[in-house]
């Protein structure tokens, strides 16, 4: 007989254990998730039903639901469908639901209806971590990611798509009467069932033709001309690879540099980045509530008015000027060949001469300084610098904020690749866990409560990994009482 490790008889009988809780690890996760919801204050987070009813068949408890998804989200489980079989099948979560299982349905309208109050919850955990003292570092790192939406990129329509679309499905008529004309010609040359299939697809063609004018009228109404049939808030969105694009929402993320803890997030169907730097920043410093936070972003986010924002909330931006100076693409001199003279108000060119201030004009909602010197037509260096008359140099009245953003990243060359190892994790972590469809419901209030609840159990597993499970339920941590027992309440926790 070989020597292996063998099973147990299956039609022996099994004794389980007379009691839930005998089922369950002491260890296991699912009993930190039992005791952050249970000490939630569901009814001031604003859920449905947190108060049960009177009169009427007894419903499920909010708290119970939620446990649910935020299970689910910890273990890949974002299907309702999917909850539903496994609140019939999984130990853990039979106890943590007290063997209740409901339908599909139930746990899918508790999201959909419950959506504010579940973003308040990761909120809530975000605020438990900064009483446990996890974001003392006072150094973040923002960025945006590219997250597919339900909308399939064919049911998504711009000025762009649908002139090619147009043209293609005309390309086809103009084939399609091409062979008519054969048969015109000669009727032998083409079979009858043939000419009247013809016919038929030159009919549906123009219907199509019409339809996709139709799209056309409609997207004449949208802000930003562009149009999506299943999702009418996801967005056809550029990303990092040329050429390719996806349709879908632009997630934005702080995290924080010691323990890669998502601090705040924030869910746009806006393309870009450059308009999210004060406000992922705003959230940082409010959740933190560090007083010298340090903030990392890429080059997509500079721009001049949301770095003061910035400097004017108390957050020092660190954040890489891009380089699209025509100038240095051709050869001249760039701006930063020009040495400002703060005290004198005035530049020095390369060449030694001094380009003084001479008017004041708005560019772009900009109001911007001029500089230049009257040395540039007999200068010798002329043809290195300019093509123009002289060389006009602009200042942007904020720009010494600027300067002080340049000065911080020259004294630490070492930010930017902080801020990869930082952030390019988290979204990779998720991006993984949600699988090639990342969103699975729609609308943009809807995809926020999604995204929620996977960066809510994203941190969970992040602080059991950091403290351990054990020292979460017990509350006896190194540095502070973690989550105590169910008789304390959550917001007296330090």
């Amino acid at each position: 007989m070989p020597r292996y490790v063998e099973g147990q008889d299956r039609t022996q009988s099994v004794l389980f254990p007379e009691r839930l809780d005998d089922w369950i690890h002491e260890d296991s996760t699912v009993r930190v998730i039992d005791v952050f919801v249970e000490e939630l204050e569901l009814k001031q987070l604003g859920f449905d039903r947190a108060e049960p009813a009177v009169t009427g068949r007894p419903a499920y408890s909010p708290a119970t639901l939620l446990k649910i998804y935020v299970y689910g989200y910890l273990n890949r489980v974002q299907s309702s469908r999917r909850l539903e079989a496994e609140a019939q099948r999984n130990l853990e979560l039979i106890w943590l639901t007290g063997r209740l299982a409901p339908d599909f349905k139930t746990i899918a309208d508790f999201r959909r209806d419950n959506g504010e109050a579940i973003r308040k919850v990761c909120k809530e955990f975000v605020l438990l971590c900064r009483r446990m003292k996890l974001f003392t570092d006072g150094i973040v790192a923002i960025d945006g990611s590219k997250f597919k939406a339900v909308n399939n990129r064919d049911k998504n329509f711009t000025d762009r798509k649908l002139a090619a679309r147009i043209e293609q499905l005309e390309d086809s008529i103009k084939r399609y009467l091409v062979d008519l004309d054969r048969a015109d010609r000669d009727p032998a040359a083409v079979l009858p069932s043939r000419v009247t299939h013809l016919k038929d697809k030159i009919a549906k063609v123009k219907q199509q033709i019409q339809a996709l004018n139709d799209i056309g009228e409609q997207m004449k109404a949208s802000e930003d001309g562009q149009l999506s049939l299943t999702d009418p808030d996801a967005r056809s969105m550029a990303t990092s690879g040329r050429g390719t694009g996806m349709v879908g929402y632009n997630v934005q993320t702080v995290v924080d540099g010691k323990h890669h803890l998502i601090v705040a997030h924030e869910v746009t169907n806006v393309g870009h980045d450059r308009d999210q730097l004060s406000h992922m920043a705003k959230l940082a410093h409010e959740a933190t509530a560090q007083d010298n936070l340090i903030a990392l972003a890429d080059r997509g986010y500079y721009e001049g008015y949301e770095i003061l924002e910035c400097e004017r909330a108390g957050v020092a931006a660190m954040v890489p000027k891009p380089m699209t100076s025509n100038n240095a693409a051709a050869g001249l001199f760039d701006k930063r060949d020009f040495v400002y003279d703060d005290k004198a108000d005035q530049y020095r060119c390369p060449a030694g001469s001094i380009a003084i201030y001479r008017m004041t004009s708005e560019e772009a909602g900009k109001i911007q300084h001029k500089y230049w010197s009257s040395d540039c037509p007999r200068c010798p260096m002329k043809p290195r610098c300019t093509t123009s008359k002289e060389r006009r140099i602009s200042r942007w009245e904020h720009e010494d904020i600027l300067d002080v953003v340049q000065e911080r990243l020259e004294g630490a060359p070492e930010a930017m690749r902080l801020r990869r190892q930082t952030v390019e994790h988290v979204f990779g972590t998720l991006k993984g866990w949600m699988g090639s469809n990342h969103f699975l419901t729609k609308t943009l209030p809807r995809v926020a409560t999604e995204m929620s609840l996977q960066v809510l159990a994203y941190n969970l597993k992040r602080v059991i990994k950091i403290l351990g499970t054990g020292t979460l339920i017990k509350g006896n941590s190194p540095t502070s009482t973690v989550i105590a027992p169910r008789s304390t309440p959550l917001q007296h926790l330090t």
